[in-house]
């Protein structure tokens, strides 16, 4: 067996990159990334794009401002299926809590889909404490281009950043 390392950088996600997030969710998806691109672009969120050497996104996520006074919320996180469970994912946190504090904030929060254990586990890994949960839902696009409503429950976690 032979380790592959990978230099990885964290940027700006930028419309370029949609062509080549398809990994990341549906076109419906994408076209919704697109929207927030534009919140990016007057300072509301940070859209990040985790990629190595070749300068092509192999993980994404997003940062926003607005969800809740003096912290940045996380939402969107994605990392190429091929490439989970590598490190990558604790990369983008990272990157996320770097732009978080050099806003001048102190907390990140995010929300987890309770069917997704994998993830919370990597939130906890990384200094996450849940703290509540609700219901949430959002627009997900069938295979055959139809659109239904996806609901879940989500936990609420919570880092306070040095």
């Amino acid at each position: 067996m032979t380790d592959v390392v990978l230099k990885l950088s964290a940027r700006d996600l930028v419309h370029a990159d949609l062509a080549s997030c398809g990994w990341a969710g549906s076109d419906h998806h994408l076209a919704g990334v697109a929207r927030q691109l534009e919140r990016a672009r007057i300072g509301e969120v940070d859209y990040l794009a985790v990629c190595p050497a070749t300068n092509i996104p192999v993980a994404k996520g997003g940062i926003d401002y607005q969800v809740k006074d003096g912290a940045g919320t996380l939402w969107q996180l994605a990392v190429h299926p091929a490439l989970q469970s590598c490190g990558i994912g604790t990369f983008l946190v990272e990157a996320a809590e770097l732009r978080i504090r050099n806003r001048g904030l102190r907390r990140a929060e995010l929300a987890v889909e309770e069917s997704n254990p994998r993830a919370r586990a990597l939130y906890e890994r990384l200094g996450y404490v849940a703290y509540d949960r609700r219901p949430d839902s959002w627009d997900e696009q069938a295979a055959d281009g139809s659109l239904r409503r996806y609901e879940t429950i989500c936990t609420l976690m919570r880092k306070e950043l040095a």
